[in-house]
């Protein structure tokens, strides 16, 4: 995430904090002086160290890939590297961030691959789009807080995030680090996912990500704050406990998001006993006690909770047929009573 802050200061944020927090004369100079003598590769990587007298050098995040301060660099009382500057510009960072990705891909997804006929399923909510993207957006500061803190911990160093292929444990870490992620994390939501059901966590913390019984892709991260943070911290926790490229966690970072979208989008591409796709995660949201995983289906069948999709979901014309939308109905009807009590969502149908 230090490439990102890095781009983002240099690009935006060095001029709105030398706005709001203007540097003396004497810091400016001497800012200035230090990163023109210091700042160069060749002289981080000999060890050279700043004379005292001046404030601090700006350390490229990558030496794949970098930008030169602007001027707006040095003219700031808070230095990139200030511990509470790092903090808000992250929480802002991943805030931002994470609407547009949010709003464009769910919305991409809404109008070229959801399949709108889902309207008509009795458990369909009334105002369900504007529910969920409003769910999201009450959520999305708590969570991008949250979520801020871990990264503020990788920009300060604290993180095995390396930066050069050379740099790997071994010599094929760079390529077996992506199904090795994919494995640490899906074991771990597997398990912080069926805790999540436990009937003194339910109720409080994922309830609220259960009211979609037929989901769209605006459900996606319409989770209780709390909720959605706990399922994110594997990918958190990952990089302090094993070496992680830089640029491979943006990428990872970006895949996962996009790809929580990717299963509530209720179009059943992969009728396969090992993606956890969106046929998977729909048995999930319509009957609550199946398929916690997140990407494959192993810890589900090894935790005794897989629920095979029926056959009758990858056949358009049986998919959307009213004859399967009634035995869903009536099979969640029975289920919801077990968990949660009263069903005390508003459903389209009854409100008709």
């Amino acid at each position: 995430m230090d490439i990102i802050l890095e781009v983002v200061d240099t690009l935006f944020l060095d001029r709105v904090y030398a706005t709001l927090f203007p540097a003396s004369t004497s810091q400016y100079a001497l800012q200035k002086i230090h990163d023109v003598a210091t700042s160069t590769f060749s002289s981080i990587r000999e060890g050279a160290t700043p004379a005292p007298q001046y404030k601090y050098i700006y350390e490229p995040a990558s030496r794949l890939f970098s930008l030169d301060p602007t001027e707006w660099a040095y003219k700031s009382s808070l230095p990139r590297d200030n511990i509470y500057r790092q903090g808000v510009s992250l929480f802002a960072i991943v805030w931002f961030f994470g609407l547009v990705l949010y709003f464009l891909c769910a919305t991409l997804s809404y109008v070229f691959i959801f399949d709108k006929t889902a309207a008509q399923h009795p458990k369909y909510l009334k105002n369900q789009v504007r529910m969920e993207i409003a769910q999201a957006n009450r959520s999305m500061p708590l969570m991008s807080l949250l979520t801020a803190l871990c990264m503020l911990l990788e920009v300060r160093g604290y993180s095995k995030l390396y930066d050069l292929s050379s740099e790997a444990p071994f010599a094929w870490y760079n390529v077996l680090q992506f199904p090795f992620f994919v494995l640490f994390t899906d074991l771990c939501i597997y398990w912080i996912h069926r805790g999540l059901h436990h009937p003194l966590i339910y109720k409080t913390l994922h309830k609220p990500h259960h009211k979609w019984i037929v989901p769209t892709p605006f459900a996606s991260h319409a989770f209780h704050p709390l909720d959605g943070f706990a399922q994110s911290t594997p990918y958190h926790i990952f990089p302090f406990l094993f070496p992680l490229q830089k640029f491979a966690y943006i990428a990872l970072f970006a895949f996962i998001n996009v790809w929580t979208i990717f299963i509530h989008d209720g179009e059943y591409y992969a009728n396969s006993p090992i993606i956890n796709g969106a046929a998977c995660h729909t048995m999930h949201h319509l009957y609550f006690n199946y398929n916690y995983g997140q990407f494959t289906t192993l810890w589900d069948r090894l935790g005794g909770s897989y629920r095979k999709p029926n056959d009758e979901l990858f056949r358009r014309e049986t998919k959307i047929s009213k004859a399967e939308f009634d035995r869903q109905a009536k099979e969640m009807e029975s289920i919801v009573k077990e968990v949660e009590g009263d069903d005390d969502r508003g459903y389209l149908k009854k409100d008709q």
